[in-house]
């Protein structure tokens, strides 16, 4: 496949990472809206909530990170090929992460999917598609 072609999934998978980040790492457990709506939570608790809440917020900078990271790769990917490659191993392990809270009916259910298919199979696609592009012969 082409090297190209890569250099594009790379950046869109980027500027929708980012995307999604911010979306947490501005808008907190609420969210900006950008995924859906915001209203599905009832706070008991303002402290524990605001905790959890700052939680979210720097998880979502971190995915962020993790996009923009996907976002600069197509520029040098020979350069980027580790970082790209252990990127793709913990989104990987993020996608599995979700079997833990033991409901099939959510993390098989169709506003989940999408993201477990990404996560399960387009990233170790990715992987190999990196390391065959990134042959000798091909670079």
């Amino acid at each position: 496949m082409s090297t190209t072609l890569l250099r594009v999934v790379l950046a869109a998978a980027g500027a929708f990472t980012i995307f999604t980040g911010l979306n947490r790492a501005l808008g907190g457990m609420r969210t900006l809206g950008g995924q859906g709506s915001t209203d599905f939570l009832q706070v008991l608790s303002e402290h524990a909530y605001l905790v959890q809440d700052s939680h979210t917020r720097f998880l979502g900078g971190v995915w962020a990170g993790v996009g923009l990271l996907l976002l600069l790769a197509p520029l040098n990917l020979k350069a980027f090929q580790p970082i790209l490659n252990f990127v793709f191993a913990i989104i990987f392990l993020g996608g599995l992460a979700r079997f833990s809270m033991m409901r099939p009916d959510i993390v098989f259910g169709a506003d989940i999917i999408g993201s477990l298919i990404a996560e399960l199979l387009l990233m170790p696609l990715l992987f190999v598609w990196l390391s065959r592009a990134m042959k000798p012969s091909n670079v």
